[in-house]
This record gives C-alpha cells, structure tokens and sequence, in this order.
C-alpha cells in the first residue's frame, strides 16, 4: 500500500511538472510567434505636410516630433521596440499564436484574453499657457473637451450612427475615460510655443507616470497638436493642442471644432499610429481590422474611398479628416492600445 501510494504521488508530481511545461511552452510559441520584421518608427517629413498645413488642412505633428525625440535620444529607438514587442507578445498570446496582419495579434472583435482591466480611468491635468484672453479658454471649454474625449474612447458619440456598415461591426468601446485632475494657467508673452517641448519645459507635466498631461497653446505652424508616444522621457510625457483646436465649445475653429483633435494626439499617446502608416501601401499601422491606405485622407471624403485595394477607413479617429467625419476607433486599435496598461507595459501604473 505504502508503495502504491508513492508510486502515484510521483504520477501527480509528473503530471503538474508536465502541465507546468505546457504553461512554458505556450508562453514561449507566443514569443517565437512575434514577427518584428515590419516595426518602424522614423517616418518621411517632406514639403507637401507644410503646405498642407498652409491650406488649412489638418496637420498632426506627432511622427515628426517622434523623429526628433529620436534623434535626440539614441536609447529611445530600443524602448520604442521593447514596447511593441511587448504588445505584439500579448496579442499574440490572445489570439492562440494565429498571427494575421503583423503586429495585430490577429485584430478580432475582442480584447486580449487576459485583459482583466475593466475600464480604466485616466486623470488629466491640462495646462492652459496663454498670451491673450482668447487663449486663456474657459473652464466650460475644458470641460467640453472632457466629455469629447470620454464619448469617442467610449463608443458613445451621437455621431457614430454615421459610420457605413462595411465598418460598424468594428467599432470599439476601448474602455478607456478621462477624468479632470487640475487646471494649471500661466500667462506668458510668448505666441508661438513650436514642437520642440519648450513648453513643457518651463511648465514641467504634473506625476506623469500616473496622469495624462495636456497644454493648451498656440503651437504655430498651422499644426494643431502633436503628442508624445509611449516609451519618451517622462519630463515630456503628454500632449500638446493649439486652444482654438481644444474641445467644441468657445474659442473654437472650423472644421476641427469638435474636440477630434484631442481624441487623435491622445491616440498616439496611448500608442496608436496613424491610419495610413505615414507611409505608402507597404506600410502599416500594426493593426489587424484597419485596411491599408497610401497617404492621409482630408476634409470629408465621399464614400467608399478606395487606395490599396481596399476601402479607407477615413472616419477613423488616427486619420486627417474634419472632425464632423470621425467618428470611430476599430476593435484592434481597442487591442493594440490596451497592451500598454497590461503587465510589462510603459502605462501599466495608469491602470492601477
């Protein structure tokens, strides 16, 4: 009897050792499945953005601002790739190795198996820095720009019935809201801040690690905002948006008066591409469900619109279109920006 019951006592200790193998295993096939042969991140400036710009279309400088951080830091390429390998891990861990469009973990309908999260509630502290009275916008304005920012991340913007059925099925609640932590204002008789950071540098951002940083002020240029990607340093961590760009209501331009700037510069700080690649065909944007497209689509395009065989999503929010014709993220834009709050990721803390 005694050696019966050592005989499976050793059976049991096999069996978890080789449960605890099959664990390792499926954790290793996800890491071997992560193809980083496409991953980028220095983009093409060329003179045709600032004419753009000149005409009045809208213009994001967060790929050109990435490429100077880039230059400026020789480190940052390495974080940038650690991060989206640490992405492109998870999601392929959700989606049992199956790898689809690179980087996309396949890019279904559901959030990575292992996001526990729930919703997540992200602070923000905005940073007014005004030379004159129009600048210095109103709480009502801020606050205008809050319930922007909750509705598109939320998936319930009254706008979004306009969204054609080739892509309603893929629109995302990301679970993702914004909740107000402080308003900061300076006056200063500076008039044009640039892209450059100087002013976040004479206004350092508020616990960065734990709060999304926004200031409002005139950039110049004709850019309407431009933000950080995951992965920069800390001291600079944030977003940066023009005030005639920020929120819906008071000192507001058309056609980008309907806080969609914001919902866009806040995509690429939880590290979203644009929708294009900034790139041609051949380039991507790491997401599965979002059809490739070979430049920027502008004002309100007509639909279908069609580049690469397919058709341009050109309501997405990480596109260039007048913000009356956003109105949606994709279920894998919700995936790819989720990982970064997970285990291992540069915005794990916000989720905590």
């Amino acid at each position: 009897m005694k050696k019966l019951i050592l005989g499976m006592a050793a059976m049991a200790l096999m069996f978890t050792s080789c449960n605890d193998d099959q664990s390792e295993n499926v954790d290793e096939i996800a890491q071997e499945n992560v193809d980083m042969s496409d991953f980028y991140v220095y983009t093409d400036f060329t003179a045709n953005d600032e004419f753009k710009a000149a005409e009045g279309k809208k213009n994001c400088y967060s790929m050109q601002h990435l490429n100077h951080m880039l230059n400026k830091d020789e480190k940052l390429y390495k974080k940038m790739y650690d991060i989206e390998h640490n992405t492109r891990s998870i999601l392929a861990k959700s989606s049992n190795g199956q790898k689809g469009k690179p980087g996309s973990g396949g890019g279904g309908p559901t959030p990575p198996v292992s996001d526990n999260l729930g919703v997540i509630s992200i602070p923000v502290v905005i940073t007014v820095v005004y030379s004159n009275s129009q600048e210095n916008i109103s709480d009502a304005q801020i606050n205008s720009q809050l319930a922007v920012l909750n509705n598109d991340f939320r998936a319930t913007n009254g706008d979004r019935s306009n969204i054609p059925s080739e892509f309603a099925g893929l629109a995302a609640d990301s679970e993702i809201q914004f909740t107000l932590a402080g308003v900061r204002r300076y006056s200063n008789s500076t008039t044009q801040w640039g892209t450059n950071d100087a002013v976040k540098s004479q206004y350092p951002p508020v616990t960065p690690s734990s709060t999304l940083n926004i200031w409002v002020c005139n950039i110049g240029g004709g850019i309407l905002g431009y933000a950080q990607f995951p992965g920069g340093p800390s001291s600079t961590d944030g977003v940066v948006i023009g005030p005639n760009y920020f929120g819906s209501t008071g000192y507001v331009s058309a056609p980008f008066n309907k806080g969609r700037t914001a919902t866009h510069e806040v995509g690429h700080y939880l590290n979203l591409r644009h929708i294009w690649g900034d790139g041609r065909c051949q380039q991507d944007d790491f997401v599965a469900d979002t059809p490739s497209s070979d430049a920027p689509n502008y004002g309100c395009p007509s639909y279908p619109t069609v580049n690469c065989r397919s058709t341009d999503m050109t309501m997405n929010y990480m596109d260039y279109t007048n913000d009356a014709c956003m109105y949606m993220f994709s279920n894998g834009q919700k995936e790819r920006l989720r990982t970064i709050f997970m285990s291992g990721g540069p915005r794990q803390a916000m989720a905590n």
